[in-house]
């Protein structure tokens, strides 16, 4: 039974070409539209409520496509945006397993996660007295 975003990625197909540098970048919008309203469907299919929010998958999608924003050649927009579209199909029609969705996407360059939350070390009493204690 397919989800009612993989029969949207279905539908909306990438075309050939786009005729401008403005086309292809409001067909960019058009998939980050999608890309975020697949991310429930997303979450549900890899289980990934207790590692990221929607709102960290968002962040991910958006700094994937800024990443490109210097590109003025409307060929690569589309052929990068088909490449995104495969991606997201690929991710919604559940041909990758759940370690590789955390791994692209969640997981940074260097394996650990994003977290934007401050963390200050040594306010645990648990360390304090396993810093303290003399297990050298």
């Amino acid at each position: 039974m397919a989800t009612a975003t993989a029969q949207a990625l279905r539908v909306m197909k990438v075309s050939g070409n786009s005729r401008s540098v403005e086309e292809a970048r409001a067909r960019v919008f058009d998939f980050f539209k999608l890309a975020c309203r697949s991310l429930p469907a997303v979450m549900d299919i890899y289980n990934l409520d207790d590692v990221v929010t929607k709102s960290q998958l968002r962040s991910a999608i958006t700094s994937q496509i800024r990443k490109n924003s210097h590109i003025t050649n409307a060929k690569v927009i589309d052929m990068l945006l088909f490449k995104g579209m495969e991606e997201l199909g690929n991710i919604v029609e559940h041909h990758k397993q759940r370690h590789h969705i955390i791994g692209q996407y969640i997981l940074g360059k260097d394996g650990t996660l994003h977290d934007s939350s401050i963390k200050d070390p040594g306010t645990s009493d648990f360390l304090k007295n396993f810093y303290s204690g003399n297990y050298f």
